[in-house]
């Protein structure tokens, strides 16, 4: 069966793509109509979108992975755009003004979370393109405070992958403590990791790359990586800490087998598949497992300032919002090197 993603439609309207009804990509028909423009509220800004990066978390809110929390919903959270109108108590931004929009797009500030500096794991949290509407239109609405200044040397749609590949990336990266000189390893090769290999070796670090694609394997080696290969080949020595960006649970025990002691698995996915059964020797030796959920504004910050002093260099192939359904589907096959990126009109 097919299930059509339909579309509001308002006289004053622009274009976008509306899920109703969660299912796998292979049976969506994406398409794009006319909705009404997004109304900001007075803490809020408008915002022209000129660029929407896509993420497997849109996969996993559109195949129903995740629970569903709003339909109908517009999807994505690597949002690059202008700022068009500024609601009366908004600050700190102005119209004309280059802005990004992630995943967090906003906190109660109040909970023991938000207080300890942890908003990421804010009991209130919603989040773009899930609890509220997302990227994959020509406009959408934000709080003020949720923006992020992008940096000057990114064109709209280079800087779109670093909203949310780059910032759980670099999250990600904090979390393992790799160190100057010691080996990172990273499972899986897509949006997020062709950044943090960037991040990476600008820190200094070592970098073996696991995936399946031979092409993505390539790719990594150009980019700076010392070893690649897949998840089921021996790395040329023990590796100080790894991340999993594949959502594939099965890769843990692969992963910690590899791993030096005292050293640290970083699970970067916003949903995976159910670890299997292993023995605790893997864990043994002081070795640590630990996940990604979310991230702060300061990881934001601090990575979009990175990013530049790098400078990293993200790789994307685009599409137009008339085109999700296909780049969904490639990027589900992991057939896209780097970032998919809707260039929006």
């Amino acid at each position: 069966m097919i299930f059509f993603v339909s579309l509001l439609c308002n006289s004053y309207s622009v274009k976008a793509v509306i899920l109703n009804q969660a299912a796998r990509i292979e049976d969506v028909a994406l398409d794009t109509n006319n909705v009404e423009v997004p109304q900001a509220g007075s803490g809020d800004i408008l915002v022209r979108v000129k660029a929407c990066g896509l993420c497997r978390t849109d996969l996993h809110i559109i195949e129903g992975d995740l629970p569903q929390r709003k339909l109908p919903v517009i999807p994505g959270h690597q949002v690059i755009g202008v700022v068009e109108q500024v609601g009366q108590e908004a600050s700190g931004v102005k119209p004309g003004d280059r802005v990004g929009v992630a995943w967090l797009n906003w906190t109660c500030g109040a909970c023991n979370f938000c207080r300890l500096g942890r908003e990421n794991l804010c009991t209130r949290a919603r989040f773009t393109g899930y609890d509220v509407d997302g990227g994959y239109a020509e406009y959408l609405s934000a709080p003020a405070d949720f923006v992020y200044r992008i940096p000057e040397g990114f064109s709209d749609e280079h800087a779109a992958p670093l909203l949310c590949g780059g910032v759980i990336g670099y999250r990600a990266l904090k979390l393992s403590q790799v160190g100057p000189g010691q080996v990172l390893g990273l499972y899986g090769f897509g949006s997020s990791a062709h950044i943090v290999l960037q991040l990476a070796r600008h820190l200094n670090c070592r970098v073996f790359v696991f995936t399946r694609s031979a092409d993505h394997q390539e790719m990594a080696l150009e980019m700076g990586a010392e070893w690649a290969g897949t998840a089921a080949d021996k790395p040329p020595e023990e590796i100080d800490a790894s991340i999993i960006f594949a959502p594939a649970g099965e890769l843990v025990p692969q992963a910690l087998s590899s791993i030096k002691k005292s050293g640290t698995l970083v699970l970067a996915g916003v949903t995976m598949t159910p670890i299997p059964e292993m023995p605790y020797e893997l864990l043994y030796g002081e070795r640590i497992l630990r996940t990604v959920a979310n991230a702060t504004r300061q990881d934001a910050m601090e990575l979009l300032e990175m990013a530049a002093q790098a400078p990293v260099e993200t790789q994307i192939q685009t599409f137009s919002l008339q085109e999700a359904t296909e780049a969904l589907r490639l990027l589900k096959a992991g057939k896209i090197n780097g970032s998919g990126v809707f260039v929006i009109s």
